[in-house]
């Protein structure tokens, strides 16, 4: 039954955002003889009345950056343009080009173009607001200011939940964004048992292949989804982030029982990877006798979102275990 409920109210959120038909037909649409009780499922369900997230949905709000639209897709709203690429934010491009009606560029820290180069869009679009993070130079944030009313998300020593929550608040969503973490609390609790019994006291050691060169890496949102939520036994670890660069024999001697390993796409770094994996220094490596080396990408372990930390804590559970749940963003944004 979950999962048909959840069939019907991805559905209804398409209905809802991509035609004007009436609540009625699309009650009947989606199964639900009487729209009444429809309504009364959905809001229990996504946090918002069919109206209300039709309405939300439909606003012109302009996402600055790919952290932004993670946060926003949480709350249930579609940015009208956001940074979208195929190559550096695969999943977003994929999952939601269509609907993001403004294909923003790329800009840092994906590209070295300024954020300058979107603002002739932007205007084009005429936003009802705009959100981005307090990184934007002063004079972006200046012009950014004169389209539109503007909250600019603050990044350093603030975590995911709370810049959910702020955002949540400049759009009068708060409601959505507790709903959110309490359900990702929840997969975590679910998590961990599952983590517990398959690694028991493995140590975990993240790899980056960058050149000629292998670098012990960390980020805040691995940081937050390893240590703070799963507790997971960490080789190598540190309260900041980090790129380190490791020699084999360093390598040897933390010897970690499961790797994660990101490989650069340059061809330099594919050229190392396809190297070492031939030496002996790397073919001893106990995580590797076992078969415990998972290849990882930069999407999603290189974002720091609320959509993204919540497919980290997927993406772990289907290296480790094998098994995947429904993921949550799935059965509220992607079809079923």
């Amino acid at each position: 039954m979950d999962y048909l409920t959840d069939l019907r109210i991805n559905r209804a959120k398409r209905y809802l955002a991509e035609t004007e038909e009436r609540l009625r037909d699309i009650a009947l649409k989606v199964g639900y003889s009487d729209e009444f009780y429809f309504s009364r499922k959905f809001k229990k369900e996504v946090g918002v009345s069919p109206s209300d997230f039709a309405k939300n949905f439909k606003k012109r709000i302009v996402a600055c950056s790919t952290s932004v639209t993670g946060h926003l897709l949480a709350l249930n709203v579609m940015p009208a343009a956001a940074p979208l690429d195929p190559k550096w934010t695969p999943y977003y491009y994929n999952a939601y080009r269509t609907q993001i009606k403004s294909h923003l560029k790329l800009t840092d820290p994906y590209t070295s173009r300024p954020f300058d180069a979107n603002l002739d869009e932007m205007v084009r679009i005429r936003p009802d607001a705009i959100i981005g993070t307090d990184q934007l130079r002063p004079s972006v944030k200046a012009k950014l200011m004169d389209m539109a009313t503007t909250f600019f998300v603050p990044t350093e020593n603030v975590g995911w939940r709370d810049q959910l929550r702020m955002i949540a608040r400049f759009l009068d969503k708060e409601d959505q964004a507790e709903l959110w973490i309490q359900r990702y609390e929840q997969r975590v609790r679910s998590a961990r048992e599952q983590l517990d019994a398959v690694l028991g006291n493995d140590s975990i050691l993240i790899l980056r292949i960058y050149g000629q060169s292998i670098h012990a890496y960390w980020n805040r949102g691995l940081k937050d989804v390893f240590h703070r939520d799963l507790k997971l036994k960490l080789a190598f670890r540190s309260e900041s982030s980090y790129n380190v660069p490791l020699a084999l024999e360093q390598l040897a001697e933390l010897n970690p029982d499961r790797i994660l390993l990101v490989v650069c796409p340059e061809a330099s770094s594919r050229a190392y990877w396809l190297a070492l994996q031939h030496t002996a220094a790397w073919r001893q490596l106990k995580a590797v006798r076992n078969r415990h080396v998972y290849l990882i990408t930069s999407d999603p372990w290189f974002e720091y979102s609320a959509v993204s930390i919540f497919r980290m804590l997927d993406e772990a559970m289907l290296l480790f275990t094998g098994n995947c749940p429904n993921a949550l963003l799935d059965s509220i944004h992607g079809d079923s």
